[in-house]
């Protein structure tokens, strides 16, 4: 029995040194992983922050201490600037517009988009598979080719050059993205639920909007965040279907304030405006994060 324990025991040795050699390599391995990601991380949160940081701090300067001293900090805490970006150069009624546009947009596509996403994901009928398959040939279209059709389309209905005629064309580029998220999402939703609803004799209407579809609230948060951003930084769009200067939006607004001529350009006016225009998008986003990161994963399984 010695001379055994003695011939195993210098075996399990080896065994647990290797053991714990192997251990020792792969927490070496996770510290540089995770030392690399977090030098990734910093460098590419100074190159986010920084010009955010430069932008927020000359708001409060004048264009000529922005010219002499451009990284210097203000003197004072001055807000004309934001007063005649706000009253002088129209961004007031930029704002104005981009809300009309982005929010009745988004309730239109949020309320279609889940609709549109129920029922393809719990109900079974001929031609399901393919709508689902055309709404994802809709993500992989890029918008700058359909801009020829939809002049002439909205030309013909009478709403070119109008708000009424960008939300809907907001709400034709959001949706597709809207039913992809929506869909796994509602899969997922137990059908015990349904059933119950339906044994209690609720309709089909009442059952999706008081039964399913608050149970779908974190999904539904998290892309509406999503097509929110979307849709407040949109471009294309806007310039080539809204020519119209009094129904111009944020982003129209801000590249015709921008492309004034030269110096004459009132600068500390325009990084205030730069300010306004991010200011929604960073509450939005504090607000609802804790959506973003309950949902993401879950939507976007299947």
């Amino acid at each position: 029995m010695t001379s055994t324990s003695q011939i195993i025991a210098p075996g399990l040795n080896k065994q647990g040194l290797s053991r714990n050699q192997n251990k020792q390599k792969l927490t070496k391995g996770d510290v540089a992983v995770g030392t690399a990601s977090h030098i990734l991380l910093i460098v590419w949160t100074l190159i986010v922050a920084v010009p955010l940081l430069w932008v927020f701090m000359s708001s409060f300067k004048t264009t000529k201490q922005i010219l002499d001293s451009p990284f210097g900090l203000p003197s004072k805490l001055d807000f004309t600037n934001y007063v005649n970006a706000w009253n002088g150069s129209g961004i007031g009624s930029y704002f104005a517009n981009t809300l009309i546009v982005v929010v009745s947009a988004l309730i239109i596509v949020m309320i279609l988009g889940a609709m549109c996403a129920y029922v393809l994901a719990r109900f079974k009928f001929f031609g399901a598979r393919a709508i689902y398959y055309l709404m994802l040939a809709g993500l992989t279209f890029p918008p700058f080719l359909a801009i020829v059709p939809l002049f002439k389309v909205l030309q013909t209905i009478g709403l070119l050059n109008s708000l009424p005629g960008l939300i809907l064309t907001y709400v034709a580029f959001a949706l597709p993205f809207t039913v992809f998220f929506l869909y796994s999402f509602f899969q997922t939703l137990p059908d015990e639920i349904y059933e119950a609803a339906q044994v209690d004799g609720a309709s089909e209407w009442r059952t999706f909007f008081q039964v399913m579809l608050p149970m779908a609230t974190p999904g539904m948060a998290a892309v509406a965040i999503f097509n929110f951003l979307g849709l407040w930084n949109q471009f294309l769009l806007p310039v080539a279907l809204n020519s119209n200067q009094s129904n111009y939006v944020l982003t129209q607004g801000m590249a015709q304030f921008a492309s004034q001529a030269g110096y004459s350009v009132d600068f500390g006016a325009l990084y205030a405006a730069v300010v306004i225009t991010v200011i929604p998008v960073l509450i939005i986003y504090v607000f609802f994060q804790r959506q973003l990161q309950g949902s993401v994963s879950q939507g976007t399984s299947k």
